[in-house]
């Protein structure tokens, strides 16, 4: 079977044209200037990929001071998500530091030290703060018991025996 002179022309046509329309687009896209595959199967032009970031997550650190501005170890700060209500708690370390991590940060936090019954006010790590690491202390204005002098005076006396 014998293809006419002019479909054979007609063929060829088609296809350069096709092809230089393929050159012209991927010029213009950033693709290969190959035409483009007759049945599908091309990856077209596709968007510059964002970002890829990882899990948010962000921290919550601090020092929990007395009225005097300093530390006071082994207070109980305590930490609630707005959201849920659900609250955890942190011992603070001996030099008064506490931390939570792994904390979301499109949820708001309510957060207060207490020590021997006294607690600090309260503060909020807002959802709009977009710090991933942020520094809050916290001031509980500690007063003495007649029970807690007691107990550093014979503390004391017993220092002064050693």
């Amino acid at each position: 079977m014998e293809i006419p002179v002019k479909l054979a022309k007609r063929l060829i046509v088609g296809a350069l044209a096709l092809f230089s329309a393929g050159a012209v687009y991927g010029w213009q896209y950033g693709q290969p200037s190959t035409p483009p595959p007759l049945f599908g199967g091309g990856r077209g032009t596709t968007a510059p990929e964002k970002e890829k970031k990882g899990p948010q997550v962000r921290t919550l650190t601090g020092t929990v001071f007395n009225a005097d501005d300093a530390p006071i170890p082994n207070a109980i700060v305590y930490l609630k998500n707005l959201k849920t209500r659900a609250i955890k708690t942190y011992i603070a370390a001996a030099d008064g530091t506490y931390q939570f991590n792994g904390l979301s940060p499109n949820i708001d936090y309510e957060f207060y030290a207490e020590i021997n019954g006294q607690k600090s006010s309260n503060k909020t790590l807002s959802s709009f703060d977009s710090r991933p690491k942020a520094n809050i202390n916290l001031k509980i204005d500690v007063k003495q018991t007649a029970g807690q002098s007691k107990a550093e005076d014979q503390q004391a006396k017993q220092d002064e025996k050693k």
